[in-house]
């Protein structure tokens, strides 16, 4: 028998936000984009996880919170204790996490979460999935309060993103919306939730009513997910867009930076009729094969006049990118073939000039102040032949090893 679950609680205010101006451009269409917004780009770290903090405390509706990795470490047992207090109040609480990143937490964790009133879910659980091939986990970053308010970006709840103890957190970005995206986030997270869970759990779907967001501002904001397995590459399209509509400049983030075959003629053309692109590529990375592989790249991007820059100051998990300053792009995805063909994403495109110029006085910051240039001078000084042939060999192994696992599915898709 399904379950369904109605809410209708209205809210008694709605906070004023700072005018933002929507700008028309002709080379990026508006298809998809609501309308109605307030946004603000949020730096990973404290600001992040204070934002956060104030999203819960105010939900008075429901809470979607949709994770990766959410850690049983401080940071994640402070944002459980709100979660708890939410679901104590009578806010109706989603914790979805994926089966397999965030798999740390107990069984008698899970028992406690559910006793409380929270509902619980783990995303596919590993290897008990039949749509499961090897890397397809939920790598979303959302929480979506009343379904008015929202956080979308790179962030998972732990102490490495957060700023604890004199420690700074890994490099990342997320946005706080109000207003008409939120909405459409709110029905994007509920589907998610209804599909997943496995047994009896398939027939306890939930139905709930977001509360009216009453934003009179105006700025262009559209979701868009990645999910190859259900056919939706709308991330990937908004990368293409960016470069084939690009007329100045296009600075990308991506923290484990490989891209396939199709952004690569992108990039390339985009190269051709004098574009600007800066790429910001990881100095130091938790994934050192990965690392490697993105450096067997250089070379390709140097003979394109593509300018390469390694953040130095801790390890970079942002994935941001933003078009002429007017079009960004922010949220879970990484420009590689996991991201591309396997995980499920999501990701915010704000096409907006304000919002825009925001994001590329942060990315050029980043570039300045904290980053390596690498030019064809230091590229051939650092890396011999030994290094750049490891290079290659790291880069066609995680190609051959992404194939492998994922060949029979492609043979049945």
């Amino acid at each position: 028998m399904k379950e369904y679950i109605y809410i209708s609680k209205v809210p008694n205010t709605i906070p004023r936000f700072r005018y933002i101006t929507v700008v028309m451009s002709l080379n990026f269409p508006r298809e998809g984009y609501t309308t109605h917004n307030q946004v603000k780009l949020i730096r990973g770290g404290k600001d992040y996880f204070d934002c956060l903090v104030e999203l819960l405390r105010k939900a008075s509706h429901s809470i979607h919170m949709q994770m990766y990795i959410f850690d049983d470490d401080e940071t994640g047992r402070s944002v459980l204790v709100e979660l708890l207090a939410a679901a104590k109040r009578g806010v109706t609480v989603f914790l979805l996490l994926d089966g397999y990143a965030s798999q740390n937490f107990s069984r008698r964790k899970i028992e406690e979460i559910r006793a409380s009133g929270i509902h619980f879910r783990w995303f596919e659980p590993f290897l008990r999935s039949r749509y499961y091939y090897f890397g397809r986990r939920l790598h979303h970053k959302i929480v979506v309060a009343d379904g008015i308010e929202s956080l979308v970006g790179g962030i998972n709840i732990g102490n490495r993103y957060n700023d604890l103890h004199g420690r700074q957190a890994w490099l990342d970005w997320a946005v706080f919306t109000r207003g008409e995206a939120a909405g459409k986030l709110y029905y994007v997270c509920q589907v998610i939730w209804n599909k997943s869970g496995w047994g009896k759990k398939k027939w306890q779907r939930v139905f709930l009513v977001p509360q009216p967001a009453n934003v009179k501002e105006e700025c262009l904001v559209r979701v868009r997910r990645e999910d190859w397995v259900r056919r939706k590459s709308e991330i990937s399209a908004s990368y293409l867009l960016m470069l084939k509509k690009a007329e100045k400049e296009v600075v990308i983030m991506s923290s484990y930076f490989l891209p396939g075959r199709q952004i690569r003629k992108n990039l390339d053309a985009a190269a051709k009729r004098g574009v600007s692109i800066s790429v910001i590529t990881a100095g130091k990375s938790d994934i050192s094969m990965a690392k490697h592989a993105e450096r067997y790249l250089y070379r390709w991007m140097l003979d394109r006049n593509i300018k390469i820059y390694e953040y130095q100051k801790n390890i970079l998990h942002g994935k941001i990118s933003c078009a002429d300053g007017i079009l960004t792009t922010v949220g879970s995805y990484n420009v590689n073939f996991l991201s591309a063909y396997a995980s499920i994403e999501l990701n915010l495109d704000i096409l907006d000039a304000g919002f825009g110029k925001s994001v590329h006085q942060q990315l050029l910051g980043v570039m300045e102040q904290d980053s390596l240039p690498i030019t064809d001078m230091e590229w051939q000084q650092h890396y011999n032949f030994l290094e750049r042939f490891w290079q290659k060999t790291c880069y066609d192994t995680i190609r051959l090893m992404f194939y492998l696992f994922t060949f029979y599915f492609r043979q049945h898709k």
